[in-house]
């Protein structure tokens, strides 16, 4: 029995999450990607490109390890043992560095850009599959390791001409060595850790003692760098707590010293998506866009074998669906129809004009109505360019 018209092709269905990315959108991108790259080349950061697929534990080692309910996996039939789809690509870059570059002298700059996929998408990002961009830097725990990774996302994002993106930065492992500090059990410091990440301000109301008034304070002072430093500065924090906060001042001391213009806010108590830092970590955002652009921070490299040193990293990743929503309209496509049997001379000349040539195989009853058939703005009449 035929299909009826309005019903929907099952054959063009695709899963929750996914989409195709059609024709100018796909070019559009590939064209952002590149420009991505050649910033981070710009900066010394050396291009490196890992499988889609590996080995389960090799994805699941160090950054990985906090993705590892979101991965796909399927069972390799040439070895009998389990591999896993790429969910993110941080922890890859780790394993060449730890593995394939363990003798390249430090600090490492590396870049890649790739494909990941997600068993499900978040409220903000729906998509499950989508391109991912970044830079790690390995080998290197100075304070200058930040400043140079949060400048770089400031000058790839200007290359792209996103020129209003606000940096939020956290501190993961404050809250932890707050709670430590003032011999919380683990109960109540996972209560507090949820309820400044949820800035449920509701659930510290019922907090007493020192936590209380340190978490309540440390909501308020989301926000303005220059407030959340002041606020934070009179609080009586544990030694540990203490030691974070002011890697922090320096850090946004730098910055301001190097960059005033940057757009910096402070977040002491989220964590979300920071669960593998090891230290200051930060979202990238612009104003009216659904969902981060991208995502950094520091962590450690770690091998696989007990006996394996450790290496500190600082880098992030850009996600290509929000930063797509965030870059300026695609400049007009100039598709120009060639009539039949049009000279190959004319043809070239026109394509190093800027044109994109959509010639005619045969010829046509009517040369502009073919043109404007095939969606063409221009067509090639009486030896010049015509605008249809």
């Amino acid at each position: 029995m035929p299909r009826p018209e309005d019903e929907p092709n099952e054959t063009a269905l695709l899963p929750e999450g996914l989409h195709d990315t059609l024709a100018n959108d796909a070019e559009y991108q590939a064209d952002i990607v590149e420009k991505l790259r050649q910033c981070f080349a710009s900066y010394g950061y050396e291009r490196v490109v890992p499988p889609l697929l590996e080995f389960e534990e090799s994805l699941l080692c160090g950054p990985g390890k906090a993705q590892s309910r979101n991965m796909f996996r399927v069972m390799d039939p040439v070895s009998m043992r389990m591999m896993a789809v790429r969910n993110d690509m941080t922890g890859q870059v780790a394993r060449i560095a730890r593995t394939r570059l363990q003798n390249s002298p430090r600090p490492l700059r590396l870049s890649y850009s790739g494909t990941v996929l997600r068993v499900g998408g978040s409220q903000l990002r729906p998509e499950r599959e989508f391109q991912q961009a970044g830079i790690e830097l390995i080998g290197s725990d100075s304070g200058e390791a930040y400043v140079e990774i949060i400048l770089l996302a400031r000058d790839v994002l200007g290359t792209v001409g996103i020129k209003n993106a606000s940096i939020d930065l956290t501190m993961p492992l404050l809250v932890p060595a707050i709670c430590r500090g003032l011999r919380l059990d683990d109960k109540t410091s996972k209560a507090v850790r949820h309820a400044l990440n949820a800035k449920d301000i509701g659930e510290l109301d019922q907090l007493d003692g020192d936590i209380g008034v340190i978490s309540r304070q440390l909501l308020l002072a989301s926000g303005a760098a220059d407030k959340a430093m002041a606020i934070m500065g009179k609080l009586s924090l544990p030694a540990e707590a203490q030691e974070i906060c002011d890697e922090l001042k320096e850090v946004l001391a730098r910055l301001k010293a190097v960059a005033p213009e940057l757009n910096v806010t402070v977040d002491p108590g989220e964590y979300s998506g920071f669960e593998f830092q090891t230290g200051i970590g930060f979202s990238l955002f612009v104003k009216g866009v659904r969902g981060e652009l991208g995502r950094g921070g520091r962590y450690l490299v770690e091998g696989k074998e007990p006996e394996s040193k450790s290496e500190p990293a600082t880098g992030f990743s850009l996600y290509l669906d929000s930063l797509m929503r965030a870059v300026p309209v695609m400049t007009e496509i100039k598709y120009i129809y060639c009539p039949y049997n049009m000279t190959m001379s004319d043809v070239n000349k026109i394509r190093l004009e800027g044109y994109r040539t959509i010639c005619g195989l045969e010829p046509a009853k009517n040369d502009t109505a073919e043109a404007k058939r095939l969606n063409c703005q221009y067509i090639w009449q009486n030896d010049k360019v015509i605008k249809i």
